[in-house]
Order: C-alpha cells, then sequence, then structure tokens
C-alpha cells in the first residue's frame, strides 16, 4: 500500500539541523500519524506521499517550508507578576531558556521560551523553536495501512476528542496545547497541575 490521504503511517527519522541530530524516531519506535489530517508539516507529508513500506526518504526543508522565519514580533517582554502563582513569583521558571506555556490573545496557549531576566521583565520568545531553520530529514517508512473509522473520527490516540482542560495528573509537563491535551516536551512541572493564564498554577488554583 502506498502512502495516501487517510493511511496510517509509520516512519523512522533523523532530522538534522545546523549539522547536528535534533531529533528522531527509530524503527522500534516510530512516529505514527494519518497521511492528510494536517498532523505534520505539510511538506513533510508531501515528501512522503507515494511511498510504500521499507521506502527510504531523504529531503530537506527551508525555513518558510517548516516553522516559518524568525520574527521580532514574537519576542516580547512580560511583566514579572505574569508568573506568580497564589500571589507568589515562581523564580525557578524564571530562566534563560526554559520553555513556559502561556495563553495568548486569541485564548489559545503557546510555548514561550526565556531569553532575559530584568529586574521588573521578563523577555519572551514565542517563536517555534525552528523556526528559521533548515531542517534535514532522512528515515524510512516502517508501515502503511489504511486508517479506521474510528481513527479517522478520534485520531490514533484519541487526540481529536472534546478535552476538559489540562489536568493531567502528575503534572502539566509540555503545557497545554490548544486541543487541551497535555505535552511532554519541557513546561511545567508542577505535581498535579494545570495551566492558567500567565504560566502554571495548580489544579485548584
Amino acid at each position: 500500500m502506498k502512502i495516501d490521504k487517510n493511511a496510517v503511517v509509520a516512519v523512522s527519522y533523523e532530522l538534522e539541523v545546523e549539522g547536528k541530530i535534533a531529533d528522531k524516531a527509530t524503527e522500534e519506535k516510530p512516529l505514527e500519524y494519518i497521511q492528510g489530517m494536517g498532523m505534520l508539516l505539510p511538506k513533510f507529508e508531501e515528501a512522503l506521499a507515494g511511498k510504500q513500506e521499507g521506502d527510504g526518504y531523504e529531503f530537506t526543508l527551508t525555513p518558510e517550508e517548516g516553522y516559518g522565519v524568525h520574527s521580532d514580533e514574537y519576542v516580547i517582554s512580560l511583566p514579572k507578576s505574569s508568573f506568580e502563582i497564589d500571589g507568589e513569583l515562581r523564580e525557578d521558571l524564571l530562566v534563560p531558556g526554559r520553555v513556559i506555556p502561556m495563553y495568548n490573545a486569541a485564548g489559545q496557549v503557546v510555548q514561550g521560551t526565556v531569553t532575559a531576566v530584568e529586574e521588573d521583565a521578563v523577555k519572551m520568545d514565542f517563536n517555534h523553536p525552528m523556526a528559521g531553520k533548515t531542517l534535514h530529514f532522512t528515515g524510512k517508512v516502517v508501515s502503511v495501512r489504511e486508517a479506521t473509522e474510528k481513527e479517522l473520527t478520534e485520531g490514533l490516540h484519541g487526540e481529536f476528542l472534546p478535552q476538559e482542560g489540562c489536568n493531567c495528573e502528575g503534572g502539566c509537563n509540555g503545557g497545554c496545547h490548544k486541543d487541551g491535551d497535555c505535552h511532554k516536551d519541557g513546561g511545567c512541572g508542577e505535581k498535579k497541575g494545570g495551566c492558567k493564564k500567565g504560566g502554571c498554577h495548580k489544579k485548584d488554583a
């Protein structure tokens, strides 16, 4: 079976950025997605279209084809009060390089990186970490199959189901994404925590 719309695809990959491996998935633990559902970069899916199980691949995406160019508009200063929890400033969060989930004006949660801590403000970069980067992918198609009706409706792991906010037991590791779910990469690690406007708060706050 070839990779086409609504196919469940599993691939291994290595992502090279500026001469270093930035991310990877092995054949034993591949990346799985449904082709054409907008789960991955459009140009990534486009490059894999028509391939089948066992095929290798290699391609490069420009910043415009990947996560866009870096924009100064997304680098802003926020008052330190934005990082208070129950009236207490979370100094442990305010470390350059730390990724913190924050709400934007539209009520969506976006990931911001602390770039500098000043006396009364914190400079945050809300560009995607890969913004402005050229992405070089190599890998192999591990498997291809047709998606079930349930997978098309609910997602491979239930990601299309409605969520009741971000209240994962064990903390919001990685912060809430706009689908309300909790993801794993970076962010607030408060035990039994959730994310609310202005930073990471305890779930019952």
